[in-house]
């Protein structure tokens, strides 16, 4: 396997470290718009090379990957880049993955009853020519959507017999001392799921929406994290999960906390969440890049923060022995295990070692498919197997 990661931040440098451990790729390439941060990132690394790409040019993309004959790429930079590097890799005859889908568009009248274009759409719009090719685009491998996704196969074929709900619960207790406000994962990307309009599933309806930030409940988090108020917002699991398993709803709730929702709220009132540009003096910028740029990149916070990440799903139904049953498949991190090992913040490498798992199932064939496919469609027991095996069990909790 010959792979190629687009992007150096703080995702990428994790997934960089995460696979320098494992032996299934003969060549692992890490690219981003600034090299010297992709020659960070392959520091030391037998085998890994850096290169400069420019994520927002398919036929840059495709070019490196012919360039060092890649096999599959692994896309590792925000939303906004992955219809280019998608393409790119599609030109290119290799593989791709990624941890989070093509952008969504509301809906123009009805925006928060009515889907517009939907996360992925535009991937799963080329599904045959992926599949026509023989190539597998597996999309939405992270840790939320990716894990999640698995554990909801996992649910499906060996825990109940009818599902009525699966319902993704992410949630922690980190803090970043020094700071007052610090998100853990990239702003942008934050803004983009948070404040559009969450997408919900249910069986004889479809797909609809509802508005940001709403349905607020208190989870009770594993791990010592504890009580952290959750709620709606868009996110790819919707999306992926009613494709390939069968269940009654699917939702996603997000563990953000009073402040952090209160945060998000003011920046809609003010427009500072828009990405097109506003002319400032003589130069036009995004407002929302401007409020990334004022805050802290989350991968140089690890050694200020402390505390655990956790990524859930929530099944509700049947059990296999006909009673009612729920339970939360879970998998948390703790910030101070991951900068021990790894030298990654904990949400990062949570995020990063997800595709890891997913490339060395696919060196190995153990997974095997053609066309634009989520983690839901493989077999889930491999993929929880290798994870333990990487030195980061899952665990269940009988609700």
């Amino acid at each position: 396997m010959r792979v190629l990661l687009v992007g150096a931040g703080g995702v990428g440098s994790a997934a960089a470290g995460i696979a320098a451990r494992r032996d299934f790729h003969e060549v692992f390439v890490v690219a981003d718009h600034d090299l010297a941060r992709a020659q960070a990132a392959v520091a030391g690394r037998e085998g890994f090379v850096a290169a400069r790409v420019d994520a927002s040019s398919a036929d840059a993309v495709a070019a490196l990957c012919r360039e060092h004959a890649i096999t599959h790429v692994l896309n590792a930079v925000d939303p906004r880049f992955v219809m280019p590097i998608f393409d790119g890799a599609r030109r290119a005859g290799a593989h791709y993955i990624d941890m989070a889908m093509s952008l969504s568009h509301p809906h123009p009248d009805e925006p928060f009853s009515r889907t517009g274009v939907k996360l992925g759409d535009e991937q799963f719009a080329a599904a045959d020519d992926w599949r026509d090719a023989g190539l597998l685009a597996l999309v939405g491998m992270g840790v939320e959507p990716g894990l999640s996704d698995v554990f909801a196969r996992y649910a499906a074929d060996h825990l109940f017999s009818r599902i009525d709900e699966i319902g993704i619960r992410d949630g922690g207790n980190l803090v970043v001392a020094g700071y007052d406000f610090a998100p853990s994962f990239s702003v942008w990307t934050t803004i983009e799921e948070c404040l559009n309009p969450p997408v919900i599933w249910e069986a004889g309806r479809g797909w609809f929406t509802t508005e940001p930030l709403s349905e607020p409940e208190v989870f009770d988090f594993p791990g010592g994290i504890g009580e952290v108020e959750c709620v709606h917002v868009e996110h790819e699991e919707v999306l992926l999960i009613p494709r390939w398993v069968d269940a009654r709803r699917v939702t996603f709730k997000y563990g953000l906390g009073k402040e952090f929702i209160d945060v998000l709220k003011t920046l809609h009132k003010l427009g500072l969440d828009r990405t097109a540009p506003v002319r400032v003096g003589g130069v036009e910028v995004s407002p929302r890049d401007v409020v990334a740029a004022c805050l802290p990149d989350p991968a140089g916070l690890g050694d200020r923060m402390t505390g655990s990440t956790c990524a859930g799903t929530l099944v509700s139904g049947t059990g296999r022995d006909g009673e009612p049953r729920e339970v939360y498949l879970y998998h948390v991190v703790d910030n101070e295990w991951s900068m021990r090992e790894y030298g990654s913040q904990a949400v990062v490498w949570q995020t990063a070692v997800n595709p890891i798992v997913a490339l060395e199932l696919l060196a190995t064939g153990v997974w095997q498919g053609a066309g634009v496919l989520g983690p839901e469609a493989f077999d889930a027991v491999p993929f929880l197997d290798l994870l333990t095996a990487y030195g980061s069990p899952w665990q269940m909790r009988e609700q």
